[in-house]
């Protein structure tokens, strides 16, 4: 079992938690929750002994052993995928590489014997036989194929790489398992298989995601990060959440309540206690009103951006219709005759393997990327506004946010500029950071201010939850929930794009699988299934 206690983490002034006392038992996953900057991966650090606290400890059993997904995806560059994920188990990986020395040398001495002996026997012991089978089938199960396995980690591209380090921390059966952000980059079959994998997971696991239905399939318990406090609640994210409000609800019901019961005996007293008749009713009215203590409601640290994405016209009857689109990159073809045609009131996810076409297709339809054939017609009253995957050519002058959201803005008042800024969690003397050192999920809010202050009425937003913290993507899913126009998006956000999709369609190698029905009925549909499985059979 692992305990944190009285673990307290201060830099300088500043408290991001203290008094930490929580045991993690096997067979939960917990998930650990919070604003950014509230300490999440740096708790994790402290958790897997990679950070000192400042006062307290973190208490682990004899021999048991901490894995922790590492996110450097560049350090095993000089070593095959296969030696990458069993370094996962590091006393298992020394010693391999000692008994693979030993059979090295040319002159084999008695002591070299006896040594070997006994790491033949630690190895067995710790089945490392079966390690590299083992390994085998975590990479195949992430989709990171067999002939792949052997290759430099240098030599594969970042995704897989991705899915590597994953199977690294998950290899050898570790008694508490540390992830922080493990479903970053990975695909659909990826995602469900590592859910499954923890659902069933015997030991203990503390997640970090901004993925809210994997918190929900996964999780047991929530950790909260908030108020320099760190709080164990029973249950899933969505439990969490509603207990957390309800809870917010009642303190403040109370504190009314209370508020009103004061008045009313302070009304009494002032009339009553002059009076010799009343007067000891009055003098109980006050010890009724010295006991009453109002709950101290301390302002959270989540903030929730402000998301409201309403078009200044409607888009008419004909929004947009794709024939037979096709584009090649370096000799690949992308794209093969993908055809669809956006009616009214649609709201389509594009997914699939494939995230390249997805944003190709996004660049084409904004007129970033010509295509080679096919054809796109516009209705005549549409007007689009993108937010591209990569947003960077857009926070390339020395400007700041203020005057950089002020190209976007048609009223020179800068009390009403600073007023919508200050929604979108820019207040104070933040208006003046300047938009190239911003970070990412700044600048993510900077790119939805410019789509609200467009006010087109057909939204393209390329994997918008990139970057955004937990309290951001609630407030975007919920906007785009409310919006009132057509919209196309590609997001690995599961619940994101099950409560928003209202059609799906799954770019393939070779035209497209397009259904008007919901996304969890989608990914469960026979046919579709039956559809995919061809496709990518002969691809």
């Amino acid at each position: 079992m692992m305990q944190t206690k009285n673990v307290t983490l201060r830099f300088g002034k500043r408290t991001l938690f203290e008094d930490v006392n929580i045991k993690f038992d096997s067979g939960n996953c917990y998930g650990l929750i919070g604003a950014n900057g509230a300490g999440k991966s740096t708790f994790l650090k402290i958790l897997a002994k990679e950070q000192e606290t400042t006062s307290g400890e973190v208490i682990i059993g004899k021999n048991e052993r901490i894995s922790f997904l590492k996110q450097d995806h560049y350090q095993f560059d000089e070593f095959t995928v296969m030696d990458t994920v069993m370094m996962g188990n590091e006393k298992l990986y020394s010693i391999m590489k000692e008994k693979e020395e030993l059979y090295s040398h040319t002159e084999f001495t008695d002591e070299d014997g006896i040594k070997l002996g006994n790491l033949e026997a630690e190895f067995a012991e710790m089945n490392g036989w079966e390690a590299e089978s083992d390994a085998a089938i975590l990479l195949s199960n992430l989709g990171i194929d067999v002939d792949l396995h052997y290759q430099y980690m240098k030599d594969i591209k970042v995704k897989d790489r991705v899915k590597v380090l994953l199977a690294q921390a998950l290899f050898g059966n570790p008694d508490y398992l540390l992830l922080d952000e493990p479903t970053n980059n990975l695909d659909l079959g990826a995602i469900n298989w590592l859910e499954e994998f923890l659902i069933n997971y015997n030991n203990t696991v503390i997640v970090v995601s901004h993925d809210r239905h994997f918190l929900n399939k996964v999780c047991t318990h929530i950790i909260d990060i908030d108020y320099s406090k760190i709080r164990l609640y029973a249950g899933n994210y969505d439990f969490w959440y509603e207990s957390s409000q309800l809870a917010a609800r009642q303190m403040k019901e109370s504190n009314k309540k209370k508020e009103e019961k004061i008045k009313e005996l302070q009304d009494f007293i002032a009339r009553f206690s002059a009076n010799a008749s009343k007067s000891k009713q009055a003098t109980s009215r006050k010890k009724i009103l010295e006991k009453i203590e109002l709950d101290e409601i301390v302002p959270s640290s989540r903030k929730y951006p402000w998301m409201d994405f309403t078009p200044s016209k409607p888009s008419g009857k004909e929004i947009l219709t794709v024939k037979n689109l096709s584009k090649t990159v370096d000799g690949k073809k992308i794209l093969d005759k993908v055809s669809f045609t956006v009616l009214k009131g649609d709201k389509i996810a594009f997914v699939g393997n494939d995230d390249i076409a997805k944003t190709l297709l996004f660049e084409i339809l904004n007129g970033n990327e010509k295509y080679d054939s096919g054809e796109i017609v516009w209705g005549k009253t549409v007007t689009k506004s993108y937010f591209p995957q990569d947003n960077s050519e857009f926070f390339q002058k020395d400007e700041t946010i203020m005057e950089w959201i002020g190209h976007y803005y048609n009223i020179d008042d800068e009390t009403v500029l600073r007023g919508f800024l200050g929604r979108m969690l820019f207040s104070g003397e933040e208006v003046f950071k300047k938009v190239p050192v911003l970070s990412g999920g700044e600048k993510a809010r900077c790119m939805f201010s410019k789509c609200m202050l467009e006010a087109n009425n057909l939204l393209i937003l390329d994997e918008p939850t990139n970057h955004l913290d937990l309290e951001s993507i609630t407030s975007l899913n919920n906007g785009l929930i409310k919006y009132d126009s057509e919209l196309l998006f590609a997001s690995h956000d599961h619940q994101f794009v099950s409560t928003i999709a209202n059609r799906i369609i799954e770019i393939l190698p070779q035209g497209v699988i397009d259904r008007r029905i919901p996304y969890d009925e989608y990914l469960e549909n026979k046919e579709v299934l039956k559809i995919r499985e061809e496709a990518y059979k002969n691809n």
